[in-house]
């Protein structure tokens, strides 16, 4: 169970989400691989292509479904990749989705150049969703790239958004916390072009976010895995330690979901809080018990999560507004 909380006053009591996966249901994922800048809707099985300029996509179409209504895509978060997303998807059985390795990392890591900006891994999503319509539902630094994309400006296939714990290093600056700057120790930059340093940083990435013990436990092929992984965390981190926010959600056009954990660190919840706050039409949702970690620990709210944007979508599409009337926003 996760718990949605809307940022109006008056937007009455806090409503939970039962996440209606029935237990049983079998998912067939069809993997395909899509050339970076080829719509993903033209993709059917493996393709062979003549570049190595390729992302790495499962792509899930359940059995009888049509065309109506728009998919779901999975964006992984740093030092990560689209098969922690696998028990999400188990739960998402019976709805159209999309998951992808980000540039740089597992099968995608033969993709270059790395990401060295924000809106070249807006760019990545974009192709993948090739214009049809969709749901991005984005864990971490997923969330961050799926904010970028809806607010890409002209018109946009994105129909809503859920963004788990985004990190945004700027937001620091703009709730007036003082915070890092680009000279800080925890701002180094690390050359991704240098494989020893870089999968260093990988390492420590990994020991921060989930643990000594855990990465203690790792096969030593499992920790030379994430390592390899180091360049693509090493491009993406510098990226986004800016102090200048590289988007507006004040702009936002779109139902946003702003996720965190019931056990999330306190400057997490700030800053999905000061996200909501700033943010049209948005929400707050939280999923007791877990930590930024939730697709993993929690995948029955986190599915649920995706399920309650998707229906913001059908509710968006179906509404009608008479002459004069307030349509109103939730924030």
């Amino acid at each position: 169970m996760c718990i949605l909380r809307c940022k109006a006053p008056n937007s009455g009591p806090i409503r939970p989400i039962q996440d209606p996966y029935a237990p049983g249901w079998t998912a067939t994922f069809v993997h395909v691989t899509a050339t970076y800048g080829m719509p993903a809707a033209h993709l059917r099985g493996w393709i062979a292509m003549p570049s190595n300029n390729q992302l790495s996509i499962t792509e899930h179409r359940p059995e009888g479904s049509g065309t109506e209504g728009p998919m779901i895509v999975l964006v992984h978060g740093s030092l990560d990749s689209s098969r922690s997303f696998g028990r999400v998807l188990r739960r998402l059985g019976d709805v159209h989705t999309v998951a992808y390795d980000r540039r740089g990392y597992q099968r995608s890591r033969q993709v270059l150049p790395l990401g060295s900006t924000l809106d070249e891994h807006v760019d990545d999503l974009l192709s993948v969703i090739g214009g049809r319509p969709a749901v991005v539902v984005g864990h971490s630094y997923g969330g961050s790239i799926a904010l970028g994309a809806a607010l890409r400006p002209g018109p946009s296939p994105i129909r809503a958004v859920v963004a788990y714990e985004p990190p945004m290093p700027w937001l620091e600056h703009a709730m007036g916390i003082p915070g890092r700057t680009a000279t800080s120790p925890a701002w180094a930059a690390v050359d991704p072009n240098d494989p020893q340093k870089a999968g260093a940083e990988a390492e420590r990435f990994f020991r921060r976010m989930v643990g000594d013990a855990a990465w203690d436990r790792l096969p030593d092929g499992a920790k030379d895995d994430r390592r390899a992984d180091g360049p693509a965390l090493a491009a993406e981190l510098n990226a986004i330690r800016v102090t200048e926010a590289p988007f507006d959600v004040a702009t936002m056009r779109v139902p946003v979901i702003y996720g965190m954990g019931g056990d999330a660190m306190i400057r997490r919840r700030d800053a999905v809080r000061w996200l909501v706050e700033h943010t049209p039409d948005s929400e707050e949702a939280i999923i007791p018990g877990a930590d930024h970690g939730a697709h993993l620990t929690h995948p029955d709210a986190f599915a649920a999560l995706a399920r309650s944007a998707l229906t913001r979508t059908a509710s968006t599409r179906s509404a009608t507004v008479r002459p004069g009337a307030s349509t109103g926003t939730q924030r």
